[in-house]
């Protein structure tokens, strides 16, 4: 009798997707500030995910602005959809559910409609793009500025904050994203909560952990970054680390430290570098990158070793058209 031959391990959508892309996948951009743009009046503890309830045919159509402009991939408006935000606002708990759901259909629903009208036309430069179900921080829901502090209060402790996502994680994951996006991650502790949820859930769905930051060294907390990659480091789960919303000119150092201290992929999505004010819930005046310094930023973030680059606030699908020109530059 003979030995059977071992399979070897199937590549993952990610996995797939970075080869096909030249070794770089693009992510969208902000997506609160593209709706903005349409009109949408988005003032509000829900942020984005006001339209999911409002104007979901507003949320689809940015969706495919972002895909037309070149992203692979494209993260859905959930970041501060989260139960208890929805219950706030009178909607029964199958309602909220039935909202989070809705955020990765219209997603879905805008990818395979683009790709459907892509997919073989000459010169055709696009990927089948993944969707991303995007994880808020649990300082995204308190909507008081938070997750650029990492100060939760010492009651928010480790079981707290798997309460706090668990069936939001359950919810989203049964709606059959692509990835997992926890965005915006102020310190160890949230890390450390969202590493043991997937493990305790067993989700196979590949996720990203990305963290904000406000000095361009440590998490919003003031904890070093490599002790809080120590913590996702031991999940098989969670294939990508990075920065997410944080200034643009923190992206260069980050890389090069998250280098040093993860094997990982390395996700990058920075705001404009526009500061936001959580408390008075308004962009101050300050100097920000233009879509022509991401488009050459692009080229060096990949090579010091990101695998992952788009925008996140106060970016646009002008940003993504820049940042995918780049990349495709260096991969062609």
């Amino acid at each position: 009798m003979g030995l059977e031959k071992e399979v070897p391990p199937q590549p993952t959508l990610l996995e797939d997707l970075l080869v096909k892309a030249g070794g770089c996948a693009v992510i969208d951009g902000g997506f609160a500030t593209q709706l903005e743009t349409h009109g949408a009046s988005i003032n509000d503890p829900l942020w984005s995910a006001l339209c999911l309830i409002k104007d979901p045919d507003l949320i689809k159509k940015v969706h495919l602005e972002y895909l037309e402009a070149g992203a692979d991939i494209i993260v859905t408006s959930s970041y501060q959809a989260t139960l208890p935000g929805f219950l706030s606002r009178g909607l029964s708990v199958e309602e909220a559910e039935s909202l989070l759901k809705k955020s990765v259909r219209l997603a879905v629903e805008a990818r395979d409609e683009f790709w459907d009208t892509v997919k073989g036309s000459p010169g055709d430069e696009y990927n089948r793009g993944l969707v991303a179900a995007s994880i808020g921080s649990y300082g995204a829901y308190l909507a008081d500025g938070s997750e650029y502090s990492g100060w939760y209060g010492e009651d928010v402790t480790l079981e707290k904050l798997k309460d706090f996502h668990r069936r939001r994680l359950q919810v989203l994951v049964e709606a059959g994203p692509d990835l997992l996006a926890f965005e915006t991650i102020p310190n160890k502790l949230e890390a450390q909560a969202c590493v043991e949820l997937l493990e305790e859930e067993e989700i196979s769905i590949p996720s990203w952990i990305c963290f904000s930051s406000v000095d361009g060294q440590n998490a919003p907390s003031g904890e070093s970054f490599k002790d809080c990659l120590d913590v996702i480091n031991k999940s098989s789960r969670v294939p990508a680390v990075g920065i997410n919303c944080a200034p643009p000119q923190f992206v260069e150092n980050l890389i090069s430290k998250f280098q040093e201290w993860t094997e990982k992929l390395i996700v990058v999505y920075p705001n404009s570098g526009e500061v936001w004010d959580g408390r008075a819930k308004r962009w101050l005046p300050s100097a920000c990158f233009g879509d022509d310094k991401f488009e050459l930023c692009a080229k060096r973030w990949h090579k010091l070793g990101a695998s992952l680059i788009g925008g996140c606030c106060r970016t646009t699908p002008a940003t993504v058209t820049a940042i995918s020109k780049a990349l495709k530059e260096r991969s062609s």
